[in-house]
């Protein structure tokens, strides 16, 4: 019996080296990491968003969220075969394969009753460009800003205002109301608050040429009593105005995109940004031919992801090779280190 039980025990221990053995030899590999890009790129290359394009014009793009699907409003004259612009909804998706670094861009047209019920609410019966959404944390409220055309052929801010979307909910939207802080007798457009709350940006052709304004507000006051409120001094924001058109500014942290027609870009409008930093806009670089075209780019709008070791810009061009006249855009936007000041 003593001769059986030491049997069993030295079976048992030459087992157990065995095992000890394919594991310190390697016998059991483990398997490499599959993940090769824990961060995400928005690659550089160029999309034509063409599931929201058509044949005619579709520009003035404004995004509600920033995540795996983005959706957005843009102003399209499709309904009137190219005749009056009014605001269509759509939807971005994005997808980034961390093993092989793949990039996927889809988009379409979409009937999401929350943002049809907003689109019911700004919807003239003229042109409407240029929406703009501002979450206010002060009231609570989403706010929907945009320009439309009035009955002497002018353009003048308005908002609509609504709860933010839960879930599947219908928002019960209230306006439209005159931004009468900032409207006057000319041209006035495409806002864009700081990253703070505390100044509004828009152009307007009030000194002749279209030029950027900016005016200062008390960011403890609620947005729609702000921007109901008796016209506010503006002003012309240093060193990024020319004596020829600059508009449809957008401003994410301390940096601003906006179009302007000034000499020495590629053609046409183009797509230039500033950077905030003592106080001060710097002067405008111009993003480039991996954006801009002997023809026009209009409206940027910058998209910042955290799960993406870069930035996108959205913006919308007559260039060639799109699905009609104005179409809408997407590409990877990388800023030099340097000129980012946080």
């Amino acid at each position: 019996m003593k001769a059986i039980f030491r049997a069993q025990y030295l079976l048992n221990f030459a087992v157990y080296i065995l095992v000890l053995l394919l594991f310190s030899t390697g016998g059991c590999k483990k398997k490499d990491n599959p993940i090769k890009f824990p961060m995400g790129i928005f690659p550089d290359s160029l999309y034509n968003l063409s599931g929201l394009n058509s044949e005619y014009d579709d520009y003035n793009l404004n995004i509600y969220t920033v995540s795996g699907d983005l959706p957005v409003i843009f102003s399209s004259n499709r309904e009137s075969k190219g005749g009056q612009f009014d605001f269509v909804q759509g939807v971005i998706t994005f997808d980034f394969d961390k093993e092989t670094g793949n990039f996927v861009l889809n988009s379409a047209v979409s009937t999401d009753p929350h943002y049809a019920t907003i689109i019911s609410k700004a919807n003239t019966s003229l042109n409407d460009f240029g929406p703009y959404s501002y979450f206010s944390s002060v009231d609570g409220y989403e706010y929907l800003i945009y320009a439309s055309e009035t009955s002497s052929g002018g353009l003048d801010l308005f908002y609509v205002k609504n709860l933010p979307k839960y879930g599947n909910n219908i928002p019960n939207v209230t306006g439209p109301y005159p931004v009468s802080v900032i409207n006057t007798s000319f041209n006035d457009s495409y806002v864009t608050f700081d990253f703070n709350g505390d100044s509004i940006y828009f152009c307007s052709d009030r000194n002749g040429n279209y030029d950027i304004f900016v005016m200062k507000r008390n960011a403890g006051i609620a947005t729609d009593l702000f921007l109901s409120g008796d016209p506010g001094q503006a002003v012309l924001v240093d060193s990024i105005n020319s004596s020829f058109d600059d508009m449809a500014p957008y401003v994410y942290m301390n940096i601003m995109v906006f179009a302007s027609n000034r000499p020495g870009g590629l053609g046409g409008f183009d797509l230039y940004y500033s950077v905030y930093k003592s106080g001060k806009w710097s002067s405008p670089f111009n993003l480039g031919p991996s954006v801009n075209s002997s023809h026009n780019e209009f409206r940027p709008v910058i998209i910042n992801h955290k799960d993406f070791t870069n930035q996108a810009i959205l913006f919308s061009s007559d260039k060639p090779g799109g699905s009609g006249r104005f179409d809408l855009y997407f590409t990877g936007f990388t800023l030099p280190v340097s000129r980012i000041i946080y």
